[in-house]
C-alpha cells in the first residue's frame, strides 16, 4: 500500500465513520473501484483510532462531565444520581452487545461477510430501515431523556453494524430515531456510544498487527491513514450535526440504496469481484 492510497483510505474512513453510509463498505468499495487490494478488516479497525481521536476531541467537554459525574456518583454511593452519570453508564452497558457479538462472529466479520454482495444487501436493507425511521419517528426527545431501555435497544442496533455495509452510525441513529429522538440527538448519542467499541476494536487489532507484523501496509501507511481519518472524522462530525439540525436523513437513504444497487450491477457485470 502506498502512502497516497493510505491517505485516501484514511479520508474515506473519517468521512464515512460518522455519516450513516458505512465506513467498512467504502473501505471495500473504493479500493475495488481503483483496482487496489482490500486493506483488510484489521487495517480498517486500526485506522478507526483516528476517528476515535476525532470524537474524543469534539466531545471532550461532554465526556469530562460524564466521567466526573460517574466518579462522584460512585464515591457518594449514588451512581445514578445525575443524568450525566446515568448517560456514562448507559454508554458503558450499551457497548456490551457489540463486544460480545464481535468476539463471537470475528471469523465471519474478517472473512466471508466482507463480500461485496453482503455489503450491497446491507446498504439497501439498512437504507430502507432508515427511510422507515424518517417516516415514522416523532423526533421529540433529546439525549438527556434517554433511559436504560433506550440505551440497550440502541446498543443492540449497534451490534448489527458488525455486518459490513450496515454502518454503526446508521444502525444506532435509526434505532434512536425510532425511539423518538431528534435527528441531532440520535447522531450525538450514536457518536458517544461508539467510543468504547471503536477504541476496543482499534486497540485489539493494532496489538494483533504489531504482534504478527503489519503486512504490506506497513507502519507509515497505518500512521498516514490514521492521521487523515482523524482530521476528516472531526469535520464529518461537525458537518453532520449542523446538517441534521435543519435537514432530514433522506439524502443518506437514497445514497445507500443507490450505492447498493450500483454494486449489484457491477458485480453482475463482472466488473467487480465479491472478495479481494
Amino acid at each position: 500500500m502506498t502512502l497516497v492510497e493510505a491517505g485516501v483510505l484514511g479520508v474515506v474512513q473519517g468521512l464515512t465513520e460518522f455519516l450513516p453510509i458505512s465506513s467498512i463498505a467504502h473501505l471495500r468499495v473504493v479500493p475495488a473501484l481503483f483496482g487496489w487490494d482490500d486493506p483488510g478488516a484489521a487495517f480498517s479497525a486500526v485506522i478507526q483510532l483516528g476517528t476515535l481521536l476525532a470524537v474524543l476531541v469534539y466531545f471532550a467537554g461532554d465526556l469530562r462531565g460524564m466521567i466526573r459525574s460517574a466518579l462522584k456518583g460512585i464515591f457518594d454511593g449514588k451512581p445514578w444520581a445525575s443524568q450525566e452519570a446515568r448517560l456514562a453508564w448507559f454508554i458503558t452497558i450499551g457497548t456490551f452487545p457489540i463486544g460480545i457479538c464481535g468476539l463471537a462472529f470475528k471469523q465471519h466479520i474478517e472473512g466471508g461477510w466482507r463480500s461485496l454482495y453482503v455489503i450491497a444487501a446491507s446498504l439497501i436493507v439498512l437504507g430502507t430501515l432508515l427511510w422507515a425511521a424518517e417516516r415514522r419517528a416523532a423526533f421529540q426527545r433529546e439525549v438527556a431523556q434517554i433511559g436504560w431501555l433506550d440505551s440497550q435497544l440502541i446498543g443492540l442496533a449497534q451490534a448489527l453494524a458488525l455486518i459490513p455495509g450496515a454502518s454503526r452510525s446508521g444502525t444506532t441513529m435509526t434505532a434512536a430515531m425510532l425511539l423518538g429522538l431528534t435527528r441531532e440527538a440520535a447522531a450525538r448519542f450514536s457518536f458517544l456510544l461508539g467510543i468504547p467499541a471503536i477504541g476496543a476494536a482499534g486497540v485489539f487489532e493494532l496489538r494483533e498487527l504489531l504482534k504478527h507484523g503489519v503486512g504490506e501496509a506497513g507502519l507509515p501507511a497505518l500512521a498516514v491513514a490514521t492521521a487523515t481519518s482523524a482530521v476528516s472524522g472531526y469535520l464529518a462530525i461537525d458537518l453532520l450535526l449542523r446538517y441534521l439540525r435543519r435537514n432530514t436523513t433522506y439524502i443518506f437513504v437514497w445514497y445507500r440504496i443507490g450505492l447498493g444497487l450500483l454494486l449489484l450491477a457491477l458485480l453482475g457485470a463482472g466488473i467487480l469481484r465479491p472478495l479481494g
